[in-house]
């Protein structure tokens, strides 16, 4: 969309919507020079802006309570483990497989967020560290040499010797079947 439809689609709908702004911030971004039309819309924007015919819709900003919580938690564990150990956790691999198994506690304000934290520690602090302890034994489980691999070559022979590990590492159990 070029910027002379999004400023008469503003000024129409009266408001600016974060997706337009970034559309105009992308195309002004990316143009070497802008043309006299792009200006003058971009002026006509702003005018309208000002004057309050066209009011900017802000951008709503949220926080998932429960990713502090669990990053929290996640990195204390593993610190502890790891100071008892010889065992070197991921604690992004530990988060994410613990937060795929709980629900998400969105806030939008800062009181919002206080009372999630509040919630999450009353009702479901429990259910935090059980998911925790799960994902860290599955880290500790998994061998060092079954992280996801990397295909960095690309002679025909080297990908398929690595798309053939990369087989071996997700479905090792997995046997072709003949059709015949």
């Amino acid at each position: 969309m070029s910027i002379e439809k999004i400023v008469e689609q503003a000024l129409q709908d009266g408001y600016l919507t974060p997706v337009m702004e970034a559309e105009v911030g992308k195309i002004c971004d990316n143009a070497s020079e802008l043309s006299i039309e792009e200006y003058m819309a971009l002026d006509r924007l702003m005018g309208a802006l000002l004057t309050g015919e066209v009011v900017a819709i802000p951008r709503k900003q949220f926080i998932n309570v429960m990713e502090e919580l669990v990053l929290s938690e996640a990195i204390t564990r593993a610190a502890e483990i790891e100071a008892t150990s010889d065992s070197s956790l991921d604690v992004g691999d530990i988060a994410a497989y613990a937060l795929n198994r709980l629900p998400p506690l969105y806030a939008t304000t800062e009181e919002g967020a206080n009372y999630q934290r509040l919630r999450a520690k009353a009702e479901l602090q429990e259910l935090i560290s059980q998911q925790i302890t799960e994902s860290i034994g599955r880290n500790l489980q998994q061998p060092n040499n079954k992280k996801t691999p990397v295909v960095c070559k690309s002679t025909g022979n080297e990908i398929l010797r690595q798309v053939s590990h990369l087989l071996n590492v997700y479905a090792p159990d997995f046997e072709q079947q003949s059709q015949f």
